[in-house]
């Protein structure tokens, strides 16, 4: 009944590439202890405040405004661990964070669906998120799960049903961007423990990591910050977002966007570690432009290809993973919509990323088609096959086969050669042929392999004590929460 879940294929780079200068990096830093020092970062929870104060930071009670000396930064963030691992229900799909592979991730967290049968646009629903998840399960270049979209029909806990529909879904990683309250982080630390069997294993392999976003320009979100302390005191490894816009809640600049967002996240991390030092957290940059004729959201200015590289250097640098930008704005589900992913994932991989996100939504993040998460994973596949360079093994230039073919041979009738073809990777989207000639529509080719996919693969489950359990933990939740 149940399908093996294919084993991860991160994208482990042969060579590397550096955007900034260490001139420059220390630049971007100097620039975030500077605003942290001067201007300050507002705070509005009393708790947090409070942590701050204890650890050296110049809290005005009234205003809600903490300034940390950069003294008290560097401390802080000297005791983020660089390296963790991410657990998972499956010990062989384990994300083992230690500066070698790149994992990739779906996006998160839409509001609507094009209904895989009926094609017709909808709002999204928990049982979207269990399909989704049995996708991602399935697809080998997925290294982890965020919930793709929201789970609508339960409003009142929809966070922890996201989860609970991830975890009976997929063996893999799951990262959640919804739980974001105090009280609904303490029942996802309950559903945790439910997976894991126990605390220490919890602790050591966590099934789910968190991210929380700051507010730009330099706020941060009283209720998920307090959920973020409740996260680290867990072990659950815990990542801070900036969205910063540059022009609206930064600088319209590159440089002064990244300082601005920069400052927002580490003001974040600083918390943490004063807080529970030693506790995993991570480093996610995603800030855009503003479109200056409209002044909305710009995901399209040539300049905004350089914050995702900018932002895999910049977490290195404060010596914590990184979470990397790789999606799309693209408003439509065509096979060109994906295509501008593999650039961007391969130039976060060269880089170093830890784990990227991004995979399988359309119109900046908010609408699902199912056979976009394929279409996506395929260009994942391409940016990992270039990733691992040229081979100048003796095996690859295969001189001894070349003398004996010898000029005007024919290298086909060579069994090393037809060996050497079979070990090619291609496309399964766009090699497909028609019987009467010529190349079958990527997409027809991925909505099949959706529609298989849905039909065929059935991962491993929980235990039915652990069902039960996580059932329970959600009727208690929605009993004390709704």
């Amino acid at each position: 009944m149940f399908n093996e879940t294919p084993k991860l294929r991160p994208i482990i780079p042969k060579y590397h590439r550096e955007v900034l200068t260490s001139m420059q990096l220390e630049d971007i830093q100097a620039a975030t202890l500077e605003i942290l020092e001067e201007t300050g970062i507002y705070c509005p929870s009393e708790k947090a405040l409070s942590i701050y104060a204890e650890h050296g930071g110049k809290v005005d009670i009234k205003n809600k405004i903490v300034k940390l000396p950069s003294s008290v930064v560097m401390e802080a963030m000297s005791h983020a661990p660089r390296f963790y691992t991410m657990g998972s229900r499956s010990p062989d799909h384990d994300i083992v964070l230690d500066g070698t592979a790149t994992y990739v991730a779906t996006d998160g967290t839409g509001v609507e669906t094009v209904d895989f049968k009926t094609n017709q646009r909808r709002n999204s629903t928990k049982a979207d998120v269990a399909r989704m998840a049995r996708m991602a399960d399935y697809l080998p270049s997925i290294g982890f799960y965020w919930p793709m979209v929201s789970a609508q029909d339960h409003p009142e806990i929809a966070s922890l049903h996201e989860l609970e529909a991830s975890f009976n879904n997929t063996v893999k990683h799951v990262q959640t961007c919804t739980v974001v309250e105090e009280k609904t982080a303490r029942y996802a630390i309950e559903m945790a423990k439910a997976i894991c069997g126990d605390t220490k294993t919890m602790q050591a392999r966590p099934p789910f990591s968190s991210l929380i976003c700051t507010i730009a320009p330099l706020a941060m979100d009283l209720e998920s910050m307090e959920a973020a302390l409740v996260f680290a005191e867990a072990r659950i490894p815990v990542g801070f977002m900036s969205m910063a816009c540059g022009g609206l809640s930064s600088p319209a600049t590159v440089a002064g966007t990244v300082a601005v967002a920069d400052a927002e996240m580490v003001a974040a991390m600083v918390l943490i570690q004063q807080a529970y030092p030693g506790a995993p957290v991570y480093h996610s940059l995603m800030p855009s432009l503003m479109d200056r004729m409209t002044g909305d959201f710009d995901g399209g200015a040539w300049n905004v290809d350089l914050f995702s590289p900018i932002a895999v250097e910049l977490a290195h640098k404060w010596g914590v993973p990184t979470l990397a930008p790789v999606g799309t704005s693209a408003s439509v589900s065509g096979w060109s919509s994906a295509t501008g992913i593999k650039s961007v994932i391969l130039s976060v991989a060269l880089c170093g990323a830890d784990t990227a996100s991004g995979l399988g939504l359309r119109e900046t993040c908010t609408l699902l088609t199912e056979e976009a998460l394929v279409l996506d994973a395929e260009f994942c596949n391409m940016a990992r096959v270039e990733a691992n360079g040229l081979d100048t093994s003796s095996e690859a230039f295969s001189l001894d086969m070349i003398k004996k073919v010898g000029p005007r041979g024919n290298f086909l009738k060579e069994k090393r050669t037809r060996q050497q073809v079979r070990a090619l990777e291609y496309s399964e989207l766009t090699t497909q042929t028609n019987p009467q000639g010529g190349r079958r529509d990527p997409i027809e080719v991925a909505r099949e392999k959706t529609a298989w996919i849905l039909e065929n693969h059935f991962p491993e489950p929980p235990e039915e004590k652990v069902q039960a359990e996580l059932k329970r933990i959600l009727a208690t939740a929605e009993q004390e929460l709704a």
